[in-house]
């Protein structure tokens, strides 16, 4: 095995056993721990991650990578703004009927409470989520909405109110908050909130 090859075999290593370690024990979550449950030493997380804020905001980006290459396949090129939005409203709402559904909520909130705890760690986490969010504001940058084409400022906008609906409804649904809020529901409400004129149709904000 080359040195590059063990290098990322360590990687991914710390990172499962930092994902076991963390959902189960949270701001508590050692480091000895985690490099026991790896098979290796404390040193190859500072080695491979710098420092046990690194290791989290590391999982929170292998964590998210997924969710979000799934996202880009769920939005082709040739939607315009609002399908966009309903296609990705859709997805959500599936999302929460997911077999891990509860595990990821659990994790999530489990990393809040993490981020309250170490003011430090937790700007990472936010920075880790926006580095990823980026990706979606990408994907809604130039989309065809009432004969204009969004800016990346409308679509950075929209989609911090996207993210705040979905994470509050998609938390209503996994613990029985939301009964009959199905599909439909999620994407009409989606769909409101991007043909809001102080989203998508002023461009005041947006900087000369």
């Amino acid at each position: 095995m080359t040195r590059a090859e063990t290098k990322e075999r360590n990687r991914r290593a710390l990172l499962d056993a930092a994902l076991h370690v963390v959902s189960r024990d949270g701001h508590r979550a050692r480091l000895d721990e985690i490099a026991e449950e790896a098979g290796l030493t404390t040193g190859a997380v500072y080695s491979l991650f710098g420092s046990k804020g690194g290791l989290v905001a590391a999982l929170v980006t292998d964590y998210l990578r997924p969710h979000y290459e799934e996202i880009e396949q769920a939005l082709p090129p040739g939607m315009d703004l609002l399908e966009a939005v309903d296609a990705l409203a859709r997805y959500y709402r599936r999302s929460c009927d997911a077999s891990a559904a509860t595990s990821a909520l659990s994790l999530q909130i489990t990393l809040l409470d993490m981020a309250l705890h170490d003011s430090a760690l937790g700007a990472r986490l936010a920075a880790s989520v926006r580095t990823q969010e980026s990706h979606l504001i990408a994907l809604f940058t130039g989309r065809s909405h009432n004969g204009k084409a969004v800016t990346s400022h409308q679509a950075q906008r929209l989609v911090t109110a996207l993210r705040a609906l979905f994470v509050g409804l998609t938390q209503g649904v996994i613990l029985g908050l939301a009964p009959d809020a199905d599909e439909q529901y999620f994407a009409d409400t989606a769909r409101a909130l991007a043909s809001g004129a102080t989203l998508i149709d002023q461009d005041a904000d947006v900087p000369g």
